[in-house]
C-alpha cells in the first residue's frame, strides 16, 4: 500500500510541475507579445511580393507531362 501512496504523490507532483511550467510559459509568451507590440511600427506590415514564376523553356507544363508519359510508355 505504501508503494501506491508513493505513486500517487509522484503523479501529483509531476502534474503540478507541468501545470506550473505551462502557466509560466503562457505568462512569458503574453508579456513578450506586449513587448514586441511596442516595436510594431518599425516592422513592415506586408510581406514582400514574390517574383512571378518563370515559364518553362519548352512550352506548357501540360505538354511536358504528356511528353514524359509518351516517352515512358513508348
Amino acid at each position: 500500500m505504501a508503494v501506491l501512496g508513493q505513486g500517487l504523490v509522484l503523479m501529483l507532483a509531476g502534474m503540478a510541475i507541468v501545470y506550473v511550467f505551462l502557466t509560466v510559459l503562457i505568462v512569458v509568451t503574453k508579456s513578450t507579445m506586449g513587448f514586441i507590440g511596442k516595436f510594431d511600427s518599425i516592422l513592415p506590415d506586408t510581406a514582400p511580393k514574390k517574383a512571378p514564376a518563370k515559364k518553362s523553356a519548352s512550352g506548357n507544363e501540360d505538354e511536358n507531362i504528356a511528353l514524359a508519359i509518351a516517352v515512358a510508355l513508348g
